[in-house]
């Protein structure tokens, strides 16, 4: 395999993989931008660039603690970081590609541009759960990112909109101009331009709904997956206006003793999640306030607005959630109402799952992103005791997803008949403990409580 190649940007070079036949690309710089200020995609590097290892995550609260010594956090640090190295830093706007060794422009294959959940504050594009997808070896190139978070992505501020003419969402903006690097490069590995599918999940998943209404990403992709957050509701991810931000933010700067936005900029950022920490546990009700806001830019109206309207992007959707996520009937609900008003418009086929495996190794049920292991084929990452019947599951499961990629049909050889969601048709796919099958969901058994540790900010 030829480990380097060469891109519009200039050549890398790549590196082994988990899979004999698949190279990894990782730690890609795909745009820079200074603290608060909006993305600048790379169009040129000088020499060979190195992509061995990844780059650094977004600052973020764990940036700051040793998470070993946070009980309240074990739960998802033992499940997708324990004995990984994570760097943090502003400068981490970069991107990993896995893709065939033998894959070249003419291989035009279809490409999946996963965007990581955390409640905008956490994450990052190479946790062990993502860490070697599978999707390559299925013939799909395989793209995760990294974007801004917390305060240094979605702060508002009326100094900022002076100087841009608008303010926040500037970890959307940084998705934005990685799906506009991926357009222009990907094609040098392998990947078709025209053929990317978006998905996430929670935040994830909420950050994809945005794209899917934004007026900036028309023909930045061609399908759409949402994984316990997406979809329709009056409650839940409804973005405010950014000057209904402004008072929030205001105080932040204040209580940091800045009295300028140019000593804000420079302000540690220790000392500025310390500070936005506080100010968020002073005011309960301002969870909301780092996130996507309504910036008339990327986000004119919100997602619920947008699709009631019919201004979604008219592609195929897959969408689900999983038995013991966050409020579960109502995320499920969520999911389902989305691919319903799909139908109703008469916009493409959209297609519902319902994820509900017990991972071995606790009780603790289909969790919270517990269906990320399987869609990513990457359960040898896991600490778990995983059977033999969670590994038919991931294979399954990774099917659908590639086929989905590759046509906007999930369906294939061996696989179960996935029905789109349509008129007359409201059963969705069982995918986890029995056999896999098209049935409908008790939402009234479902439990409603927010499990332990388990939350969207993990």
């Amino acid at each position: 395999m030829n480990m380097q190649i060469d891109t519009p940007c200039g050549r890398i070079q790549g590196t082994e993989s988990s899979y004999a036949d698949v190279i990894s690309f990782r730690g890609i710089r795909y745009a820079k931008a200074g603290r608060w200020e909006y993305p600048q995609v790379v169009e040129q590097w000088d020499g060979i660039y190195d992509a061995a290892e990844y780059g650094a995550c977004s600052y973020q609260p764990r940036a700051f603690y040793n998470e070993e010594d946070m009980p309240e956090k074990a739960f998802y640090y033992n499940e997708f970081r324990r004995g990984a190295h994570y760097v943090y830093d502003e400068d981490c706007l970069f991107l990993n590609i896995w893709t065939l060794g033998d894959a070249v422009p003419q291989s035009r294959l279809p490409v999946l541009f996963y965007i990581h959940g955390g409640g905008f504050t956490g994450g990052c594009g190479h946790e062990k759960h993502f860490d070697g997808p599978v999707w390559p070896t299925q013939g799909v190139v395989a793209v995760t990112i990294n974007y801004r978070l917390g305060p240094m992505g979605f702060l508002c501020l009326p100094e900022l909109e002076k100087e841009a003419g608008h303010t926040g969402n500037y970890g959307l903006f940084d998705q934005v101009a990685a799906l506009q690097w991926v357009r222009r490069n990907i094609a040098a590995f392998g990947g078709d331009p025209e053929n990317v599918t978006v998905m996430g999940q929670s935040a994830g998943a909420m950050s994809v709904q945005s794209l899917c209404v934004s007026p900036l990403t028309d023909h930045l992709f061609a399908k759409a997956v949402m994984s316990s957050g997406g979809g329709v509701s009056k409650m839940f991810g409804t973005p405010s206006p950014a000057e209904k931000q402004f008072a929030f933010w205001q105080k932040v700067m204040e209580r940091s003793g800045c009295a300028t936005l140019a000593e804000f900029r420079r302000l540690a950022p220790e000392k500025l999640f310390a500070v936005w920490q506080q100010e968020k546990a002073k005011q309960p009700k301002t969870a909301q306030m780092t996130g996507p806001c309504l910036d008339g830019v990327l986000l004119v109206k919100s997602a619920r607005e947008a699709a009631e309207s019919g201004e979604q992007k008219d592609i195929p959707y897959m969408m689900g959630s999983t038995s013991h996520d966050i409020v579960p009937p109502f995320v499920f609900k969520m999911a389902k109402d989305w691919c319903r008003m799909q139908a109703e418009q008469g916009k493409q086929k959209s297609y519902a799952w319902f994820f509900d495996r017990m991972l071995p190794g606790d009780d603790n049920g289909a969790w919270h992103s517990s269906d990320l292991w399987y869609w990513f084929g990457t359960l040898k990452n896991c600490w778990r005791p995983m059977e033999e019947k969670d590994y038919d599951l991931s294979r399954e499961m990774s099917a659908y997803l590639t086929n989905f990629a590759r046509t906007g049909n999930p369906n294939g050889e061996g696989l179960t008949e996935w029905l789109p969601v349509a008129k007359g048709q409201n059963k969705v796919l069982r995918l986890g403990e029995k056999e896999t099958h098209m049935g409908g969901v008790n939402m009234a058994k479902l439990n409603y409580t927010m499990l332990t540790n388990k939350a969207v900010g993990e």
